[in-house]
């Protein structure tokens, strides 16, 4: 946890750390898991310097609940599949939509 964190955020780390334990992640990966998750929500709610676009306006983590993993009902969601094409250097990706997307890069 970043030094100046409040109570709260470090209880919210330990839950989702042990959570993530609980699931079978190890040790490095749950503590992985459970500070990029306060972290967004610290950045979420203005409690951090700097916040990425995606942490503002998406969707809370607590409240997605896994509804854009890339298994999940509809799979990734339209900028997670742009940003992918983005770093695979995809030409022409900005007048696709979420289906031409999801054929460029192969899903």
């Amino acid at each position: 946890m970043p030094r100046g964190s409040s109570p709260r955020r470090q209880r919210q780390y330990e839950h989702i750390r042990d959570s993530a334990l609980d699931r079978g992640e190890s040790e490095e990966r749950a503590k992985e898991i459970a500070a990029r998750m306060v972290n967004k929500e610290r950045a979420r709610h203005g409690e951090s310097k700097t916040a990425s676009r995606s942490s503002r306006h998406d969707v809370s983590s607590g409240h997605r609940g896994g509804r854009r993993s890339h298994s999940g009902a509809h799979g990734p969601t339209y900028d997670q599949l742009y940003n992918e094409a983005k770093h695979r250097n995809i030409k022409g990706r900005s007048k696709m939509n979420k289906k031409q997307l999801e054929n460029a890069l192969g899903r």
